[in-house]
């Protein structure tokens, strides 16, 4: 019997079965949208493009501004970073450069006008707006008034080019100014829109000042006002009294977009939440009573009479109810299910969105050095806001003013530096420069309050007057001062006396007076000397902190970790030469302990000698000539 051969796979298939191999592929994982970058196209930009680009957003710069107003005003989020950043940013304000009388002339002119309120109202707009205008009204002055300044303040009214200074300054409404731009944003005419409540006060004035403000206007303004039906009257802003600060703002932008308005869909998202879950909320009292009542057709079927009877018995709500009936009736309460729906889970993500997105500090449970970082962050922008204010308008009216007035020289405007952190370093450093006599008592104080150190004129001004009240007794230091001839207040001084004695004192004739030349206390020691020393004192630390960080990985050192970096600087000051203190370093992070006891000794003696402590006596005898 012969075996069947077996057929042939490659004989019977095809050659195109052979060769072809079908495979699967997801089109969706490669299809490329049309429409991918819909959200960030709608978007709003602060002027109508022409080329490339289309502006698709049903939003103006003006609406937006519109928008950030009404947040500021219904929404308590939006509203407190705002004012927490305005709060922050208002500060003193103080000056530098020129002279004495043109710094005296600004401060008195500035606190006339009242400076602090218009910073108030000026970072209220800045953050919450972007678009500041700031427009100011003045005053003339005549001849007589000019005179008295030029005498006071050391002007020159040769010089002078015209008798107005600012009398008041006014924020003016972002939402109400128009741009009409010729080739470049920056050389516009900036135009106030007038409002229906302005139109009408112009139209029909109610008093003196509205008559003398229509009267100033140009005829064609008094034409448009007049105009039946006139709804839109352009006022142009003079550029001369006018000045626009804006935030973040490029050259080819006529307005800037304010800073909380990426957020504004975020608040909006979660009103409308909030809303849901008021509606919902109200459903609690809505409970349901489902009574069932009757059998099936063959335990006796359902009796229609007595289900129209329960209704109406239900209907009165003012009638207790009993409730009599057979084992076939049964009652239960249906009480909707919300516990899920109001859930707080679901306002995380958009709080967390809203709080980043207006840098909100006060809020979160990072860490402390997180929250260290997002302070830093916080200070930084309110410190950008205050140059702006400084360099764009605040500067720019100082030397307008002086040109006017006739100014050889102007000051230069600063702020009081602000830092939430609690420097003891700095403040005893301040504290030994007045008992080394570098900073008079009164700069002294100011130094430590807010941390701003005279410049070289204010300080020869001040230790020219201190010394006049040394010679009448006063401020005399404790150790190494010259001594008083009567005790201040004493029955034979009726008030503030030399603090010095002239030849020899009484009683003391016929004592033979020594040829041996004596240094007085402190006559070894350079004050330089000194202040170099606290200040590389200051470096010290700041390595012990870099070589903290790298031995135990840390990115920032907590409250506690920095002042044992203190405590280890301070030990190797004690301890080392004055070359050595960095090469030291290493060496006593590792082992933070006392090891030359012969440098220390020595020490104690330098600090009994003066009263001071081992720190202040190691600087001290690294300071001598």
């Amino acid at each position: 019997m012969s075996k069947t051969k077996k057929p042939n796979l490659k004989e019977i298939l095809p050659l195109s079965t052979e060769a072809s191999t079908p495979t699967r592929r997801n089109r969706a994982g490669s299809i490329e949208r049309t429409d991918r970058y819909k959200n960030i196209d709608d978007g709003v930009i602060p002027f109508k493009y022409n080329g490339t680009y289309s502006d698709t957003s049903s939003l103006d710069v003006r609406d937006v501004v519109m928008l950030c107003q009404k947040a500021y005003y219904n929404f308590s989020v939006f509203r407190n970073v705002i004012d927490l950043m305005t709060e922050f940013s208002v500060s003193n304000i103080f000056y530098r450069g020129g002279n004495k009388k043109s710094r005296d002339f600004f401060e008195a002119l500035f606190n006339k006008i009242n400076l602090w309120d218009l910073q108030d109202k000026f970072y209220r707009e800045y953050y919450r707006s972007g678009n500041v205008f700031i427009y100011k009204f003045e005053t003339e002055l005549n001849d007589q008034e000019i005179s008295k300044i030029t005498q006071v303040f050391g002007g020159n009214q040769i010089l002078a080019k015209k008798n107005q200074i600012p009398a008041r300054y006014t924020i003016l409404n972002p939402a109400d100014i128009q741009l009409v731009s010729r080739l470049s944003f920056s050389t516009g005419q900036y135009y106030k829109v007038l409002s229906d409540y302005e139109l009408d006060t112009l139209k029909k004035p109610r008093s003196e000042e509205d008559k003398e403000v229509y009267d100033s206007f140009p005829q064609e303004i008094k034409d448009q006002i007049k105009q039946k039906g006139s709804s839109l009257v352009r006022l142009p802003l003079e550029k001369h009294k006018m000045v626009a600060v804006f935030y973040k703002k490029q050259d080819y932008e006529p307005f800037a977009i304010p800073m909380g308005f990426p957020v504004l869909e975020d608040i909006n998202y979660k009103q409308e939440l909030k809303k849901m879950d008021m509606a919902i909320s109200r459903t609690m009292q809505q409970a349901i009573l489902l009574i069932t009542m009757g059998a099936k057709e063959e335990d006796g079927g359902v009796n229609q009479k007595a289900m129209a009877a329960m209704q109406e018995l239900f209907k009165n709500e003012s009638i207790g109810r009993v409730l009599i009936a057979d084992y076939t009736t049964k009652a239960d309460f249906i009480v909707p299910k919300i516990s899920e729906l109001l859930d707080p889970k679901k306002y995380e993500v958009i709080d967390r969105d809203i709080n980043m997105g207006l840098n909100n500090i006060l809020v979160g449970g990072e860490k402390f050095a997180n929250q260290a970082s997002k302070v830093e962050v916080f200070l930084g922008r309110l410190r950008q806001g205050r140059q702006a204010f400084i360099n764009n308008f605040l500067s720019q009216e100082i030397k307008k003013i002086a040109k006017s007035l006739g100014f050889k020289n102007f000051p230069i405007p600063y702020y009081e530096d602000f830092d939430l952190k609690d420097d003891s370093n700095a403040r005893r450093i301040y504290t030994r420069l007045i008992e080394l006599g570098i900073l008079t008592p009164e700069e002294g104080l100011t130094a430590i309050e807010t941390g701003r150190l005279p410049d070289k004129e204010s300080s020869l001004n001040s230790q020219k007057e201190l010394v006049e009240y040394r010679d009448q007794g006063f401020y005399q230091p404790l150790i190494g001062g010259a001594k008083s001839a009567e005790p201040a207040g004493s029955a034979k001084s009726a008030g503030p006396v030399k603090s010095t004695e002239v030849g020899r004192p009484v009683g003391t004739d016929n004592i033979k007076q020594s040829t041996k030349k004596i240094s007085p206390i402190g006559a070894s020691y350079s004050c330089a000397k000194v202040r170099d020393n606290l200040l590389i004192y200051g470096k010290v630390i700041v390595e012990v902190e870099s070589q903290l960080k790298k031995k135990f990985k840390l990115k920032k050192l907590n409250q506690i970790q920095s002042e044992s970096a203190e405590e280890i600087a301070r030990t190797v000051i004690l301890n080392e030469e004055k070359v050595n203190w960095f090469s030291s370093v290493a060496k006593y992070v590792e082992n933070p302990i006392d090891n030359n006891f012969e440098r220390i000794e020595k020490i104690k003696k330098i600090g009994i000698q003066h009263e001071l402590d081992l720190f202040l006596a190691s600087i001290l005898s690294e300071s001598q000539n």
